[in-house]
């Protein structure tokens, strides 16, 4: 199952939100009077001041709500890593996964035998989650459990012996200085290939809707040097172009 990301919700005007809540900083004037002042244009010039500085602080105020299919639970166990953000995960708890969809690795798919054996492995866990929830369920059902319960029961333990490459969809919120260290540390030719290709998508979508603030993102070499020391990729310039 491919990957699919989709931006559905975001604070209105992110870039005006901003510049606001940092120029009141520095302003006699109250809201109201600040309001009329800040044009679409000044909203721009002072934004673009204020992410060259890196004064990052003011951008928490906007946030983006992103629903994400065809990720794998190793890639939601690293995104849950992000503390400061809002997550919900479609359960294994609660959803009996029938035909359970998998992520495949890529260098596993190009290899026809390493692909036989990842596709096995795949099915003899489908196999054994229902022989496992069969099992469970009829257990239950004996002790007198009703049969919504028993199911709900039967799930909660068979899910165990499901994969890291099982699929799962994530709706999630973050503010934007998250979202900034999200990209520096997830944009990374180290980072691990999922989630890359994961921050990638999610920086396309959300410049389309504040360009300025997020102009800078990307790894963190992008705006300096690899903090990576020995374990950098070595390729700064191949990486500033792609983001910049």
């Amino acid at each position: 199952m491919s990957l699919r990301v989709k931006l559905i919700e975001h604070t209105p005007n992110p870039e005006k939100v901003i510049a606001a809540a940092a120029k009141l900083c520095y302003s006699a004037v109250g809201i109201d009077e600040l309001e009329k002042k800040l044009d679409d244009e000044s909203a721009k010039r002072f934004l673009n001041m204020l992410m060259s500085y890196g004064h990052e602080s003011p951008i928490e105020h906007v946030s983006f709500t992103f629903a994400v299919e065809g990720v794998s639970r190793s890639l939601s166990h690293q995104l849950v890593r992000h503390r400061i953000a809002s997550y919900s995960q479609q359960s294994q708890r609660y959803v009996r996964l029938k035909q359970f969809e998998y992520i495949v690795p890529p260098e596993i798919e190009k290899d026809e035998e390493a692909s036989k054996i990842f596709v096995n492995a795949m099915e003899n866990s489908q196999k054994d989650y229902d022989k496992l929830t069969d099992i469970l369920r009829e257990k239950y059902l004996k002790d007198g459990i009703e049969p919504i319960a028993a199911e709900k029961k039967a799930i909660e333990d068979a899910r165990y012996v499901f994969p890291n490459a099982c699929e799962t969809k994530v709706i999630f919120t973050m503010n934007a200085r998250t979202l900034v260290n999200f990209f520096n540390h997830r944009c990374c030719n180290r980072a691990q290939w999922e989630i890359r290709n994961l921050a990638d998508q999610m920086l396309k979508l959300v410049k389309e809707v504040a360009p300025i603030l997020f102009k800078h993102c990307g790894p963190s070499c992008v705006n300096g040097g690899c903090p990576e020391g020995k374990m950098t990729c070595g390729k700064i310039e191949e990486v500033r172009k792609r983001y910049i």
